[in-house]
């Protein structure tokens, strides 16, 4: 039994690491909301310092194509993934072991790593410049991510149930969409959470990769507004918030399962 005293140490603990975490957040709230910075809107307090940066910065540009490329690369990944997974966490063949450890090479692998002889991969296919450039890219280190995720899930499921499934003539393909996906569905919201969040916050691929603005995504774009649209602060928190906001929209959206997914344990092995 853990007594109160201990009990009480830990919210302590708790709360100072929130107020931590978020006393960032609330100061670049706190700037997005406050005095416009010069040539800004008049009214201080209100949403004016969004529309400001908005308009400035091409903002509602960059959120089209950061938005493209996170749906593309999560709805790509993630069925690759599923696919991927049962594969390596419930059927048997040969070669499975040490080719799934080569799928882990691109979690091991970082970007920084790979993005400059990916480039000039790239330019040779003629893709540099091009939506693809972007997304694929991410695709591959997504489903690298996601084999792990979705092998862990599918090997602790029950046996029992895939082998009496098996037993009343169910087909693999059955077995896979009809019975294990459903259950796996804190698992697959879990991953697609990460997968977006990583997705729409990748910044060294579409800065290598890309040259045109209209192919900017919306932390590339926010990293050019700083330089080359604003000096202030103001602005930039401003934008700062309207590039984090699609993320938080989709966390606070799908928490409930994406908690469930991790109290399940989906990456035990």
């Amino acid at each position: 039994m853990i007594s109160r005293a201990e009990k009480s140490a830990n919210y302590v603990v708790l709360v100072a690491f929130a107020l931590f975490a978020i006393a960032p957040i609330l100061t670049v709230l706190q700037a997005a909301f406050g005095t416009p910075d010069a040539g800004g809107s008049s009214s201080p307090g209100n949403l004016g310092n969004f529309a400001d940066a908005w308009r400035i910065g091409h903002f509602g540009t960059y959120l089209r194509m950061s938005l493209a490329v996170s749906v593309f690369v999560v709805v790509v990944s993630v069925l690759l993934s599923i696919l991927s997974g049962f594969a390596f966490g419930v059927i048997r063949f040969r070669g499975s072991g040490p080719l799934f450890y080569l799928f882990l090479l691109g979690i091991m692998m970082p970007s920084e790593a790979i993005v400059v002889p990916l480039y000039f991969d790239l330019r040779s296919l003629g893709l540099t410049d091009t939506f693809w450039a972007v997304a694929l890219p991410q695709v591959a280190q997504s489903v690298a991510f996601g084999t792990f995720w979705m092998r862990a899930w599918f090997r602790s499921s029950s046996r029992t149930l895939v082998e009496a499934a098996r037993l009343d003539g169910a087909s693999t393909r059955r077995v896979l969409w009809q019975i294990l996906v459903p259950l796996a569905r804190p698992a697959i919201v879990t991953m697609t959470v990460l997968v977006f969040m990583w997705t729409w916050n990748e910044f060294l691929i579409p800065l290598v990769m890309v040259t045109d603005e209209n192919l900017r995504t919306a932390p590339l774009g926010l990293a050019f507004f700083q330089g080359q649209y604003t000096q202030g602060f103001t602005l930039l928190a401003a934008g700062a918030v309207i590039v984090a906001t699609p993320v938080v929209v989709l966390y606070l959206f799908l928490q409930r399962h994406f908690i469930a997914g991790m109290l399940e344990g989906a990456v035990r092995e």
